[in-house]
């Protein structure tokens, strides 16, 4: 008959777990693993401004959509415009405030991956709004050639909203060569 002792021997060195206890363990450490990472994800998103009148946006939200627009629409030769003051995510804000609401989860959704992107789809420890210019471009517009889908989608998607507000503004006109509504024009011309 073998002795206490030398029965833990044999069982190896674990044999002080009992299956309840490992399981406990298991999801204590879990549940710390889980804690942790949403913890960090906070921690990469840091705090964004606070930005006032915001109808269906918050600050995080707005700060994603400035950096897109910075991508999106940066001054050019042929447009030396800078879409900054023209406020295009305070545009996003009030088409969000009259759709659906599933229509504005799923765009709030969107959000929130373009600004995890980094982090889920390039593996870096940042995200959108905190990559450099060069950086944030190159991501960006891998999204419009991306084998995934729901990538695609988000960037058309965000890409057709923003050149409509964008090339609304009338200062754009005369670089696109667009010399503006034709009910304008006409008035302009009869006595």
């Amino acid at each position: 008959m073998a002795t206490a002792n030398e029965e833990r021997e044999r069982q190896g060195l674990f044999s002080f777990l009992s299956r309840r206890r490992f399981l406990k363990l298991g999801l204590v450490a879990g549940g710390t693993i889980l804690g942790a990472g949403g913890a960090g994800v906070l921690a990469l998103r840091g705090r964004a401004p606070k930005v006032e009148g915001l109808q269906v946006l918050d600050a995080h939200e707005y700060q994603t959509l400035e950096s897109l627009v910075a991508v999106m629409l940066p001054q050019t030769d042929a447009i030396p415009i800078d879409a900054a003051p023209m406020d295009l995510p305070r545009a996003f804000d009030g088409f969000l405030a009259d759709e659906p609401e599933h229509n504005v989860k799923d765009l709030q959704k969107a959000l929130v991956l373009i600004e995890l992107g980094p982090v889920v789809f390039d593996k870096r420890l940042t995200t959108f709004s905190r990559l450099g210019a060069t950086d944030r471009a190159e991501h960006w517009n891998a999204w419009a050639e991306s084998d995934s889908l729901l990538r695609r989608q988000v960037s058309i998607a965000m890409r057709k909203f923003f050149n409509l507000v964008y090339f609304d503004h009338e200062q754009v006109w005369p670089h696109i060569g667009y010399p503006g509504p034709s009910m304008r024009r006409m008035k302009a011309v009869t006595p």
